[in-house]
């Protein structure tokens, strides 16, 4: 997950490795990306190879470590001019792109999902997409949801039927999470919530700031048993408001623990 740091922006370069099969035909394996300045490489390739039924399939769950410890070993660009002057046929690469850089594990992430479609391999490799307004019904109000779809998440991502991802709107959360970006989420924040970031949801308001990310602060005293003496929901960017809110009203409810930024 990106941080609130800027991070430069500059060229990288990517390509499209591919493959054919005999009952797919040519199907897209994963995404190559190049740092120049650093003549680094990140590279992420699909999880569900064996629902391909190549004969190859011993050599393309091998190929991604393959590429890595090639690049690790000679660098990215005479990794790339190997790739374009010996792949062909059965595996090889598209021409390189290039693409403005200013997060390289988000632009990754972002280029995989565009270019590469997998096999949904439900709660395994992929999460479920929904609105946030269906999100708060099927979480907390247990409606009848059907997912708008199904999105690949990365393989360092441990995933689990409480998990989905939705797309954020607004600014009040930049720049760890940007407008329009697609987050993951859990829903049930277990232990303390204080400092975490949160989905919420404002059952007062019926504009487009009904659902917000916040960062979750809160005071508690105990007596008999422990009661809040205040919570607030901060936003992260002090251009925007944040929510203070009474501890005695049902003004707002907890959806879910944002997880990270997908997209």
């Amino acid at each position: 997950m990106a941080t609130a740091e800027t991070f430069e922006t500059r060229v990288g370069q990517y390509c499209v490795v591919e493959t054919d099969t005999p009952e797919h035909g040519t199907v897209k394996l994963g995404i190559l990306l190049q740092d120049p300045r650093t003549d680094s490489l990140r590279l992420r390739f699909r999880r569900d190879l064996e629902s391909l039924a190549s004969e190859d399939l011993d050599v393309l769950s091998a190929l991604a470590d393959d590429l890595a410890q090639k690049a690790h070993e000679v660098g990215a660009e005479k990794l790339f001019e190997y790739l374009e002057g010996t792949l062909s046929g059965a595996v090889r690469i598209t021409d390189r792109e290039e693409v403005l850089v200013s997060d390289f594990d988000r632009t990754l992430d972002r280029l995989y999902l565009n270019n590469v479609q997998s096999n949904v391999l439900e709660f395994r490799t992929h999460l479920p997409k929904y609105s946030l307004r269906a999100a708060a019904g099927k979480f907390l109000e247990n409606q009848e949801v059907t997912a708008e779809g199904w999105v690949e998440t990365p393989e360092d991502l441990r995933l689990g039927p409480d998990m989905f991802v939705a797309h954020i709107a607004g600014h009040s959360m930049e720049p760890t999470i940007p407008d329009g970006s697609l987050c993951v989420f859990r829903y049930g924040v277990v232990g303390s919530r204080h400092g975490r970031l949160v989905l919420a949801e404002n059952l007062e308001s019926g504009g487009n700031d009904r659902y917000a990310v916040k960062r979750y602060r809160s005071d508690k005293t105990k007596a008999e048993e422990w009661r809040h003496n205040w919570i607030r929901l901060e936003s992260l960017n002090p251009e925007y408001p944040s929510w203070d809110l009474d501890p005695d009203e049902e003004k707002y409810r907890i959806i879910a623990e944002f997880v990270r930024v997908l997209d």
